[in-house]
């Protein structure tokens, strides 16, 4: 009897535990990481009665948490990949909206410019016209302030995501390593929920590094980033800070405290959030930042270098029309020497948007790409005379260099946010060809000028008057100079200026250059500029500066796109990894809710058994008492 009773009360106990786990259960059917739970059932020890074991009921052996660490691994290293690819993908469709957007794209304002160009071309002498391209030119460069801005914009966002990362992850940690602590400390008798409060922090911290974590045998978890270095070790984790870049203080990096150790991570060492932050700015705003400042340079180049060979209203040759900043050239912060570089654009054709570091040895300089350590040609001593040249760009050395000492070399970067509109007035626009030439009226020959131009707009001697006068059809003098041997077709040239001859000019003919002067209605230099954005001035003469500007908008948008399929692929596979974790840990109301029917009639069976044991007690009793 009193084995009756005692099997029936253990059974009930026994079954409540399992009603409260179901329950527990259901109640976390929507708790983001909850593992279920499963009270695991055993028979007690039987008693040996002599003529056999007698059963004594049964009891709780554990209340088992349903988890695979294999589904767990793969979960925590799909979502850190996601976090990178959603994080990457969100900032690179921005900068893609930025340059395709007609409201703040560039294409709108450069092709305004040029129209206006190609109108000036049209009538030279036009004040309004004149006033037209300075208007637009301004509203050019200001669209490129604008965009350069908005980029340096995001490389702070950037930096201000780097460091809220930094402070996040470091809190993770900190709570992972308690936790990891606490579960060690008693690795046999752990809470349940506390596993699963441990394994959700450990994914929100590898959201935002990526990486993975690894199991102690003390049962506390290893978290490691995407590059292997050690967030939280047992119970003691790491901290993650920011520090400025040696070439650029503007800009963040992060470094790793561990152990009175500042371990400086580069963009391989992290993924997750933290990881798409640092791929954006290497992989879509650095270059996209680079290129719009190499459009930028080809403008102004090209344009001042034409506006330079023309002649403005008031006679005068023309000047730059844009001013530029310099490259940067920034020495590294633990640079020991006082030596400084001077950068200048050499060879447009030639220059490249990537960043360059040049390294002294103590006798000479090497140079290498940023970005992949890959070697770059370079030439030169470094002096004025012989300045170094590397993609373009000349570099003269100041100061006295120390062995070792290192210099970020940055063509294009800061371009665009500096392009300005050099003249203000508009009688300053070299429009017109700087010298005229003229047929003598009382020439005998058909030879007729049917072009001139300048060669070289720097000629000392280009305004000066010149005669060519014929000694016959195939001979000529320029004031007496000569003869010259003249070929039907080809140019003659002098002074830095050319000029070609329809026709066959005969003995004794003349033609006369000058120059153009004041207030000329000449439109040859004008129709010159109005044709540079076709001009194939970059990549050694193959791009054009409309091709580049297209080349930058489908540079950015490739970008933008790679990134936002990635992250759906990533969405997908992230979305099996969850549901085959699900499958395993995740609540199913229509088990639970069996397991609920199940345990409540072996529960009200226990309930029984105790009854009847009851009513055996007090049989005995009344039978006892007569």
């Amino acid at each position: 009897m009193a084995n009756v009773l005692s099997t029936g009360s253990g059974a009930l106990i026994a079954f409540q535990r399992a009603l409260a786990t179901v329950s527990h259960n259901v109640a976390n059917v929507a708790t983001e990481g909850y593992s279920r739970q499963r009270v695991e059932l055993a028979t007690r020890h039987p008693t040996d009665m002599g003529y056999g074991w007698v059963g004594n009921g049964v009891q709780v052996a554990d209340v088992r948490r349903i988890a695979d660490d294999l589904a767990t691994s793969r979960l925590l290293d799909s979502g850190g990949e996601l976090s990178r690819l959603q994080q990457l993908s969100a900032m690179a469709s921005r900068v893609d909206s930025l340059m395709s957007d007609k409201a703040t794209g560039l294409s709108g304002v450069w092709s305004n410019f040029f129209d206006a160009t190609t109108g000036l071309s049209s009538n030279a002498s036009s004040s309004a016209a004149r006033q037209e391209v300075l208007a637009d030119a301004r509203a050019l460069t200001n669209r490129f302030n604008q965009l350069n801005s908005q980029l340096d914009s995001l490389g702070n966002e950037v930096n201000s995501g780097l460091r809220a990362s930094a402070e996040e992850v470091n809190r993770l940690g900190a709570e992972i390593a308690r936790l990891n602590g606490e579960i060690s400390s008693n690795p046999n008798n752990v809470s349940n929920d506390l596993l699963d409060q441990r394994d959700r922090l450990v994914s929100e911290l590898v959201g935002h590094t990526g990486g993975t974590a690894v199991a102690q045998k003390d049962g506390a978890l290893n978290v490691f980033t995407a590059g292997g270095q050690a967030l939280v070790v047992g119970n003691t984790s790491s901290k993650l800070t920011t520090i400025t870049d040696p070439f650029q203080p503007e800009r963040l990096q992060l470094a790793l405290d561990a152990n009175g150790q500042q371990i400086r991570l580069n963009e391989s060492s992290l993924g997750g959030k933290i990881g798409g932050l640092m791929d954006f700015r290497s992989d879509v705003l650095d270059p996209a930042q680079a290129e719009l400042g190499r459009i930028a340079v080809g403008l102004a180049e090209t344009f001042n270098q034409q506006h330079r060979a023309g002649m403005d209203l008031n006679g005068q040759m023309g000047t730059d029309f844009f001013s530029l900043p310099a490259p940067r050239a920034t020495g590294h912060a633990a640079n020991t020497g006082t030596g400084t570089l001077t950068a200048s654009v050499g060879d447009l054709s030639k220059l490249d948007a990537q960043n360059v570091v040049l390294k002294f040895d103590g006798t000479a300089w090497s140079a290498t790409r940023a970005d992949t350590g890959a070697a770059v040609p370079l030439t030169g001593t470094g002096t004025a005379a012989d300045p170094l040249t590397i993609g373009g760009v000349e570099l003269v050395v100041g100061g006295t260099p120390a062995g070792g000492d290192r210099f970020l070399l940055q063509p294009t970067a800061g371009a665009a946010g500096g392009i300005k509109v050099a003249i203000d007035d508009p009688n300053r626009i070299a429009a017109a060809t700087p010298v005229k030439a003229q047929t003598d009226i009382g020439n005998i020959g058909n030879g007729k000028v049917s072009g001139i131009k300048v060669t070289d707009p720097t000629n000392a001697n280009l305004l000066t008057p010149a005669d060519i006068e014929f000694i016959d059809g195939t001979q000529y003098t320029v004031n007496g100079a000569g003869p010259y041997t003249y070929t039907p077709g080809q140019p003659i040239a002098a002074n830095g200026w050319s000029l070609t001859l329809d026709g066959v000019p005969s003995a004794g003919d003349n033609f006369r250059v000058g120059s153009t002067g004041a207030g000329s209605s000449d439109n040859g230099n004008a129709l010159l500029l109005s044709n540079l954005d076709d001009a194939k001035a970059l990549n050694s003469g193959t791009v054009s500066l409309n091709g580049a500007i297209g080349g930058l908008t489908t540079m950015v948008g490739s970008s933008a796109r790679q990134a936002d399929y990635a992250a759906d692929a990533q969405k997908i596979l992230h979305d099996q990894a969850q549901s085959a974790r699900d499958a395993i840990s995740g609540v199913n109301i229509d088990e639970e809710a069996a397991n609920l029917i199940r345990f409540q009639q072996a529960y009200q069976a226990a309930a029984q058994v105790i009854s009847t044991a009851d009513s055996m007690f007090q049989s005995l009793i009344s039978a006892v008492s007569r």
